[in-house]
Formats: structure tokens, C-alpha cells, sequence
């Protein structure tokens, strides 16, 4: 496993991985790396256009480690339109699982990608912001970024 520090907007963000796929991220430091993979290099260039409104959608290959309906919901959300918010009902149902809305709540929660699987664009079937990794400020702050540069 290879890791990887940048500092972002949302503050220092550690990647980490393998030679083939990004395996997760993590708010916060936890070092810098001596010898970074290229795929981490490749994912870094991508999150700073990203977060300069350059990039909607990512192309770096990803494997996150989780259960089949964690893998499933992590999928639904990478379907989320840049710019666009989806209810967990909607991720529930998207997932063939009309009465799963919690069980998807959970699985955001486990998300070891965050941004990249974009479970800041789920909220609240009223609207509301809804726990995330980062805090309600990240996440707040990337569905500004997003509708910014929609």
C-alpha cells in the first residue's frame, strides 16, 4: 500500500492505494510519501482539477474494499450527476432496495473514497445536509464548489 498527502481546499487530504487503483481516502494527513506511485500522482492531478472546477468526473481506477450492497451503493453514487443531490431513498431505490434507505446511510457512511464516490452529494429526503466523513462544512463546501462550476 502506497499513500500519499496533498493539501486541498477542505485541508490535507491522504490518499492511498495500490499500483493499479485508489484504494481510499482520508481527511487529514498522515505523511507525506518518498516515492508515489504514479497511480497516486495521477489521482492527485485529478482531485486539484477537481477542486479548481476543471474536472467532473474522475478516471482514475478505484477499489474500494466493502460488502456486495456497499459496492453497490458506492457504484449508485458515482452515477450522481456532477452538480446534483439524490436522497438515499433514491440511492435505495437506484439499488433495487426501495426500503433499504438506512442500510444506504450506513453504506455512505463506510465509504473509504470519499469525493471521488461522491457521497457528499446525498442528503436528506427534505434537503437536509446529513452526516459526512469530512463534516457538514466539507460537504457543504464541495456542493458549492459543484454548483459553481455546474
Amino acid at each position: 500500500m502506497n499513500t500519499i498527502t496533498m493539501d486541498s481546499p477542505i485541508g490535507l487530504l491522504t490518499l492511498a492505494g495500490t499500483n493499479e487503483a485508489l484504494t481510499s481516502v482520508f481527511f487529514g494527513g498522515g505523511g507525506y510519501a518518498f516515492n508515489p506511485s504514479q497511480l497516486l500522482l495521477r489521482a492527485v492531478s485529478e482531485l486539484r482539477e477537481y477542486f479548481a472546477g476543471t474536472r467532473r468526473s474522475f478516471d482514475i481506477p478505484l477499489d474500494p474494499a466493502g460488502t456486495e450492497f456497499q459496492k453497490k451503493v458506492w457504484k449508485a453514487l458515482c452515477d450522481i450527476p456532477y452538480g446534483e443531490t439524490r436522497s438515499y431513498r433514491d440511492i435505495a431505490l437506484a439499488v433495487d432496495s426501495p426500503r433499504a434507505a438506512r442500510a444506504v446511510g450506513l453504506a455512505n457512511n463506510k465509504n473509504p473514497i470519499p469525493i471521488l464516490v461522491p457521497c457528499h452529494r446525498v442528503i436528506g429526503a427534505d434537503g437536509s445536509l446529513t452526516g459526512y466523513a469530512g463534516g457538514l462544512e466539507v460537504k457543504r463546501l464541495l456542493l458549492e464548489l459543484e454548483q459553481q462550476h455546474k
